[in-house]
C-alpha cells in the first residue's frame, strides 16, 4: 500500500465509522473508486481500531463510570446505578455480533464483501433509518435503557456484518424504534462499538500474527493514527448537530450511493 491508499482509506474509515453510512462498505468499494488494489480485512480492522482508540478518548469518563459502577453491580457486591445497568445493556447487545461473527466469520471476509450485496443494503436498510427517524417517538433516553432494549439493539448490530448495512445505521435504526431520542440512540450506539471493535481486531490481529504472508505493520499504524483523528472530529460534531439535522440527509446520501453502485454494475456487465 502506497501513502495516498493509506491516507485515503483511513480518512474514509473515520469520517464513516459514526455516521449511519457504513464504514466498511466505504473501505470495500474505495478500491473501485480509486484503482487501488484491494486492502484486505487486516488494513480494515486496523482503521476500525484507531476509530475505537477515538471513542475512548472521546467518552473517557463515561467509560469510566460505567467501568466502575458495573464492577461495583457484580454479585458480591450488588450495587446497581444508572451508570452499571448502562455497562450490562452494553455487554447484552454485544452478545449477538460475537455469536454472528464467529459463524459467519468466512462469509464476512469472502463473499460478504460484493458490490451487489452492498448496494442492495445501503438503499435497504436507508430506507428503514428514514421509517423509523420519520415515526420513532424519541421521548426515551440512556437512563431508561433496559436489557430488553440492549438485546433487540444488539440482534441488530448482529446484521451489521452484512457491508452497506452499517453498524451505527443499524444500531440507531433500532433505538429509534424503540422511541430514543436521537442523541441517546447515537451515544448508545458508540458505546457498544467498543467491545464489539475490541473483539473483532483482536480476532483478526491473532490471524495476521500467526500467518505467514508478510504484514505491513507500518502501513497498519499508519492507519490506526489518521483514522483515530478523523473519527475524533466525526464524533465531536456528529452529536452536536444531529437532533437538529436528523437522519434524513444521510438517508438521501445512502440512496444515491446506493443507486451509483447497482448503476455501476448494471452498465458494466
Amino acid at each position: 500500500m502506497d501513502l495516498l491508499q493509506i491516507l485515503t482509506l483511513a480518512i474514509v474509515q473515520g469520517l464513516t465509522e459514526f455516521l449511519p453510512i457504513s464504514s466498511s462498505a466505504h473501505l470495500i468499494l474505495s478500491p473501485y473508486l480509486f484503482g487501488f488494489p484491494d486492502q484486505g480485512l487486516g488494513f480494515d480492522v486496523a482503521v476500525h481500531f484507531g476509530s475505537l482508540l477515538a471513542i475512548l478518548l472521546y467518552f473517557r469518563w463515561e467509560v469510566t463510570l460505567v467501568s466502575r459502577d458495573w464492577l461495583k453491580s457484580l454479585p458480591n457486591n450488588g450495587i446497581s446505578t444508572i451508570n452499571s445497568r448502562l455497562g450490562w445493556a452494553i455487554i447484552i447487545g454485544t452478545i449477538p455480533v460475537v455469536i454472528a461473527g464467529l459463524l459467519l466469520k468466512t462469509l464476512v471476509e469472502n463473499e460478504f464483501r460484493s458490490p451487489l450485496l452492498i448496494g442492495i443494503s445501503t438503499i435497504g436498510f436507508a430506507l428503514l433509518l428514514w421509517w423509523a427517524d420519520a415515526r420513532g417517538k424519541r421521548a426515551r433516553a440512556l437512563d431508561d435503557l433496559h436489557w430488553k432494549d440492549a438485546l433487540y439493539i444488539g440482534l441488530a448490530q448482529a446484521i451489521a456484518l452484512v457491508p452497506g448495512t452499517s453498524r451505527s445505521g443499524i444500531t440507531m435504526t433500532a433505538a429509534l424504534m424503540l422511541g430514543f431520542n436521537r442523541v441517546s440512540a447515537a451515544r448508545f450506539s458508540f458505546l457498544l462499538a467498543i467491545p464489539t471493535i475490541l473483539m473483532s481486531a483482536s480476532l483478526v490481529t491473532k490471524d495476521l500474527i500467526a500467518s505467514e504472508t508478510t504484514v505491513d505493520w507500518l502501513a497498519l499504524g499508519l492507519g490506526v493514527i489518521l483514522s483515530f483523528l478523523a473519527a475524533l472530529t466525526t464524533i465531536h460534531y456528529f452529536l452536536r448537530f444531529i437532533e437538529r439535522m436528523g437522519m434524513l440527509p444521510f438517508v438521501i446520501y445512502r440512496l444515491l450511493l446506493g443507486a451509483v453502485i447497482l448503476s455501476f454494475i448494471y452498465f458494466r456487465v
